[in-house]
């Protein structure tokens, strides 16, 4: 919707539609209107990041013919044939009937009620359904390949749809790769689902800008990529050279705005593979965002335990605090409980293991009422202390349902109130906060059975003593 644009009111739409001087007005409108539509053409300099136009573009033709539209979005090849002869034109601009009713301001000072048009062309319709054969019949018979009277080219439109060989198509007619939206996007920011892999490969081919930034948030295709889980488009964007550490307007580079991406479990190994990709290309990995949040922040608060595992290893900061003070730590509390299928109790593992800091104790009732759906984490945040204040208020902050569900680990963490906590444990805690944060690199060399490093480690029993 236009920003000068507002939705009516479907009593107020009502109303006005039976008032036949103002329908009057609006058929004047559009007839009139044809004077406009040389401004549909899209601007190739955004910014100074996009080709000169290479051409002179033919006035485009309006087209509301519905015979014509019905030919073009069903991909009738033989009534195409017909529609357009040899020596006839297919540079049109196609008006769809409808839309709803807005008010629209002219640009003269008034405002006036009007239909809100789709505006598109053949190329595109054609394009984006993959009508290939249809396409190459209106490129022969001469459609701007680059008309663009909706914001778009109708190649954005065939990579948004993932049409490779329309996009192929309509490179090898000159379409301009570079082209750049009304919002100040290209083609290559459009291939944003792995089907749109073949796409970028032929964007690249004819001269896609690798590095090209859209004007809304400054994002690259690497950006775009990252962003989708794509590792193939990683692969390919890295093989041709895309500046891994490229910060966009809100700080994140690719590997922040991968690691800030929700995940759903489906999900985590694709995006692993996107962070492994990019930290192996060189990414940094303490880079912050505006909000001085890192990668670490943000793969704990999305709850994926491979890419914090992968942070940690290269040295991510564990307790570098956000503008909000936050850590990494609080940033996976909160969202245990959304979360429980991610392992969230891995991550904090790897977190304490890493010389994280502590809940503060006074905190531990709220963080049982939040985080008690997932035992392992309460387990191994509680083992992270030499002492514990077990009182009736931590009874209280674990649901009735959880507690049954989960009835002999919490009942070993409410026995504390009356039992100390065992020597072995105690031991535990003193080599642990001997070690500080270098329990991950100690722990795994020194020579004791496996069974005691895994202990000192803090791996999951299923209890607490």
């Amino acid at each position: 919707m236009s920003q000068r644009s507002f939705v009516f009111t479907s009593t107020a739409l009502r109303s006005l539609e039976l008032d036949e001087d103002m329908l009057e007005r609006h058929k004047y409108r559009k007839l009139v209107s044809s004077h406009h539509f040389n401004s549909y053409m899209l601007k190739k300099e955004v910014r100074d990041r996009s080709l000169v136009r290479s051409s002179t573009v033919l006035p485009a033709a309006i087209c509301q013919d519905v015979v014509v539209q019905n030919a073009l979005y069903t991909g009738d090849l033989e009534a195409m044939q017909h529609l357009f002869p040899r020596g006839s034109t297919a540079n049109l601009i196609v008006e769809p009937q409808g839309g709803d009713m807005r008010w629209i301001a002219s640009g003269e000072g008034l405002w006036s009620l009007s239909y809100e048009q789709d505006l598109t062309t053949p190329l595109h319709i054609t394009a984006g359904r993959g009508f290939t054969d249809c396409l190459r019949l209106l490129l022969q018979r001469g459609a701007n390949v680059d008309l663009a009277p909706g914001g778009t080219t109708a190649l954005h439109e065939s990579c948004e749809n993932c049409q490779t060989e329309c996009t192929k198509l309509l490179l090898i007619h000159g379409a301009n790769a570079n082209a750049v939206t009304e919002d100040g996007l290209m083609p290559l920011h459009y291939c944003t689902s792995p089907e749109s892999l073949e796409c970028a490969k032929y964007l690249l081919q004819y001269g896609a800008a690798i590095n090209g930034r859209t004007l809304d948030e400054n994002d690259t295709p690497l950006h775009m990529a990252a962003r989708n889980g794509l590792p193939d488009h990683i692969e390919l964007y890295l093989r041709y050279g895309a500046a891994v550490d490229k910060q966009n307007d809100e700080g994140l580079t690719p590997l922040n705005a991968a690691c800030a991406q929700p995940q759903e479990v489906q999900a985590l190994e694709r995006y692993f593979k996107v962070c492994q990709m990019l930290q192996g290309a060189g990414a940094d990995v303490r880079t912050m965002d505006q909000d001085r949040r890192t990668p670490l922040h943000m793969a704990c608060k999305n709850v994926n335990p491979d890419i914090v595992d992968l942070l940690l290893a290269n040295d991510a900061c564990v307790n570098d605090m956000d503008y909000g003070g936050e850590a990494p730590m609080h940033n996976v509390l909160k969202v245990v409980c959304y979360k429980v299928s991610h392992h969230p109790e891995r991550i904090v593992r790897a977190l304490l293991n890493h010389g994280s800091i502590r809940v503060w104790p006074g905190a531990l009732p709220m963080v049982l009422k939040h985080c008690s759906v997932s035992p392992r984490t309460i387990e191994v945040l509680l083992n992270a202390y030499s002492h514990l204040k077990v009182t009736d208020t931590w009874a209280e902050s674990v649901p009735s349902e959880v507690f049954k569900e989960h009835k002999e680990f919490y009942e070993s963490v409410f026995s504390l109130a009356l039992t100390p906590r065992s020597l072995q444990h105690l031991a535990r805690c003193k080599l642990r906060s001997f070690l500080e944060g270098r329990v991950h690199k100690v722990v795994p060399e020194l020579d004791l059975p496996a069974f005691i490093k895994n202990y000192l480690l803090l791996e999951y029993r299923g209890y607490i003593h």
